[in-house]
């Protein structure tokens, strides 16, 4: 079996919990790789490792079994960017808070790495969003497992978002943001915007504008074959964009387009880590 190990090397917490799985790892003779800041921290030289896992390992000659992320879900999402549409089951060990992706607790570990070794799992295939924009922007990382976040930049007043699904107009926007979400993606930003929570699985995209200066405008679910299209008007003259926490600014005359990624990323679920046991222990759902 091989493994590549993900994690933010500037935590103690995750050098620690990395530390154990390496431990694992070579008691159970299983083959790994670390990035680059993994084994510096670490100081790890003696073990074979890649300086980039996501350059060096994910090659047919040498193709890697797992991901594993250890953090929270922002290192789960990191993760799932440098996979991309490498096929990779992600496995999420939870050194963070909430973690509605890195779903396993650090003392569950040798248990559920152990039911990993045996095959006791189930894969479920994850959907992302993917964002192109005009010819006057580039992207540098298209592709989000949670959101695409449109947002006013600095301390400027509220934009207008106007915006169009499958080539027709939906509606402008005017507000401080509008958050293009995925299933998954429902208990992140949108959650917090008064977006709707939905189960992973469910084909959808979700419209959640961020404080609109209108009160009969909600949230909306659109199916997951949506294209939509957004143009951006602001007093500044740009706009901020967040792809699952990476930002970019962008002028205004920068359009984007918005539709379901051609790939998805596998997330490896084990026992009762999913995501209703999630909303209620993390969410206190229905308590």
């Amino acid at each position: 079996m091989n493994v590549v190990i993900f994690g933010n090397a500037m935590k103690q917490q995750t050098l620690v919990e990395v530390a154990h799985l390496i431990e694992f790892m070579l008691q159970h003779d299983i083959h790994f790789y670390l990035s680059q800041e993994l084994r510096q921290e670490l100081n790890l030289r003696e073990y074979e490792v890649y300086p980039r896992p996501d350059e060096e390992t994910m090659k047919d000659s040498n193709p890697i079994d797992f991901a594993i992320s250890v953090g929270g879900d922002g290192t789960f999402l990191t993760t799932a960017s440098v996979i991309g549409d490498k096929n990779v089951p992600i496995l999420g060990i939870n050194c963070g808070r909430l973690g509605f992706l890195a779903e396993v607790q650090t003392q569950q570990v040798d248990y559920i790495l152990d039911r990993l070794i045996a095959g006791d799992y189930s894969v479920e295939q994850r959907s992302l969003l993917h964002v192109d924009c005009t010819e006057d922007g580039h992207i540098l990382s298209p592709d989000a497992l949670n959101e695409v976040a449109i947002m006013k930049q600095g301390l400027s007043s509220m934009i207008s978002i106007e915006t169009y699904l499958n080539g027709s107009f939906l509606h402008t926007y005017e507000a401080d943001g509008l958050v293009v979400a995925t299933a998954t993606g429902s208990t992140a930003y949108n959650m917090s915007v008064g977006g709707p929570i939905m189960l992973p699985q469910v084909r959808s995209i979700l419209l959640s504008p961020i404080a609109t200066h209108s009160l009969n405008v909600r949230p909306l679910v659109v199916p997951d074959d949506s294209k939509i299209d957004l143009i951006m008007k602001s007093r500044n003259g740009s706009y901020l964009v967040s792809v699952d926490g990476r930002s970019q600014i962008f002028n205004d005359d920068v359009k984007l387009h918005i539709e379901k990624a051609k790939h998805t990323i596998k997330v490896v679920q084990i026992g009762e880590n999913d995501f209703i046991h999630s909303l209620k222990v993390k969410l206190n759902w229905g308590i």
